[in-house]
């Protein structure tokens, strides 16, 4: 059985940092990441008390072929809700269904359950269930309308400013649920990488905050749309958290996955009503 990390926190340094955006890039995507120099072993189990702290940079790399394929896109003039359904589809590529399969074990665990146990036991089960159908299907949904609308309403900037921000965003509200919430088991995927500490979930959050701000400059996102999609993006995560708290006792990896899938639904869903204003 995998066991927790217990060794000393390392500093942040910048050779540490590096390390950090590539193990988040191999742990939160498929995409291609080299070992680094002096990487003695680039597929290790991350250390997530300290590895999230380059979480917000490795977002940015992984919404870069979504990026890519809006773009080309639209250089084709294909319509707004074909352009947006490939960019979902580039995205869940990206991540193998990562944040997807969390959203859908997340559902079917805590409405399926009727106590503590049963609802970790089927979050474990990979059968999807009828709640987990539901939730995946309306997560694809809701996210192509809404980055169609963001296209048809602002254009590739806006398209391009808005996959961004979300991907940086909603990695780093998953961060603040592991940060905030103990581990549901005491064995597991979560517990095993560690908890963020403090320290690293605060840093996280600032990076994520400048680079919406550098974003949104840049791609001439609408100020009080982005700051709904902030606002709803805390709420959902928030009443995730709540829920998670009370019906299963804390967090796991499949509760982070599902705190992403919200919070980006809630982002797009904020700069798509700002731009309709």
């Amino acid at each position: 059985m995998i066991t927790a990390q217990t060794d000393p926190v390392p500093a942040v340094t910048p050779a540490r940092f590096a390390l950090a955006v590539a193990r988040c890039v191999r742990f939160y995507s498929r995409l291609p990441m080299p070992a680094l120099p002096g990487e003695a072993d680039p597929h290790a189990i991350p250390d997530f008390r300290i590895e999230p702290v380059g979480l917000p940079v490795a977002s940015l790399l992984i919404a870069l072929p979504a990026g890519l394929v809006v773009a080309l896109g639209v250089a084709l003039r294909l319509e707004a809700l074909l352009v947006a359904a490939l960019a979902v589809a580039a995205l869940v590529m990206s991540t193998g269904a990562f944040h997807e399969d969390g959203l859908g074990d997340t559902c079917d665990g805590l409405f399926g359950g009727h106590d503590v146990e049963r609802r970790l036991e089927i979050m474990k089960d990979s059968r999807i269930g009828v709640f987990a159908g539901c939730a995946i299907m309306l997560s694809l949904m809701l996210r192509v309308i809404a980055l169609a609308s963001i296209l048809k309403l602002g254009g590739l900037d806006a398209l391009l400013g808005a996959l961004l921000v979300a991907s940086v965003v909603s990695r780093t509200e998953g961060i603040r649920i592991l940060a905030t919430l103990p581990t549901a088991r005491a064995y597991g995927a979560s517990a095993a990488v560690g908890r963020p500490v403090i320290k690293v979930a605060l840093l996280a959050g600032a990076q994520a905050l400048l680079l919406t701000l550098i974003l949104a400059i840049a791609c001439g996102l609408p100020v009080w749309g982005v700051l709904a999609g902030l606002v709803l993006s805390s709420l959902a995560v928030n009443i995730l958290a709540g829920l998670a708290r009370r019906l299963i006792g804390g967090q796991t990896g499949d509760i982070a996955g599902a705190a992403q899938q919200l919070s980006e639904i809630a982002i797009y869903v904020g700069l798509a009503a700002g731009l309709a204003h």
